[in-house]
């Protein structure tokens, strides 16, 4: 087929008019859609990144948590202190190169995203508080307090 045959049969069909494109309506309704679905997008990857930020600060927790018990093993006392960016280390032994922060910003009701470390008892025991904005794997949003037997929820801090 040449060219000229197809816009022959496109003037017949079309009443002796050439179509040239979309109408101003068509773009309209197309960019509208487009609009309202990008949204839907945005306000379904929110969430997403909200538990992504939890989850990880589940895992830095338990990181850290194995740290200072590799730290224990050796040192018979947990550190005195934790340093965000510094490693948890005795002697030659280095078990965390970098104490990590926590992942911001903080979600849902939690008014910061760091972990407060405290060394209690003489060095006998820890805590390692932090907060979740949403539920993950068995944990309920909120403050959260680590220590050397696990994770466990309370309602105002761990001290």
């Amino acid at each position: 087929m040449d060219y000229d045959y197809i816009m022959l049969i496109r003037k017949n069909i079309n009443n002796n008019k050439t179509v040239g494109g979309f109408t101003l309506i068509e773009l309209l309704v197309v960019i509208a859609i487009i609009g309202i679905l990008s949204t839907l997008a945005v306000v379904s990857l929110q969430g997403a990144r909200e538990r992504a930020r939890d989850t990880k600060r589940i895992a830095d927790v338990k990181q850290i948590q194995t740290a200072l018990e590799l730290y224990y093993n050796d040192a018979s006392s947990y550190p005195a202190e934790l340093i965000v960016g510094s490693p948890i280390s005795y002697g030659s032994n280095v078990y965390m190169y970098n104490t990590p922060a926590g992942p911001t910003p903080a979600d849902g009701s939690c008014a910061t995203s760091s972990y407060t470390y405290d060394q209690v008892n003489s060095g006998a025991s820890y805590f390692i508080e932090f907060c979740l904005g949403t539920n993950v794997a068995d944990l309920s949003p909120g403050i959260k307090c680590a220590f050397p037997g696990g994770i466990i929820a309370t309602t105002t801090s761990c001290y």
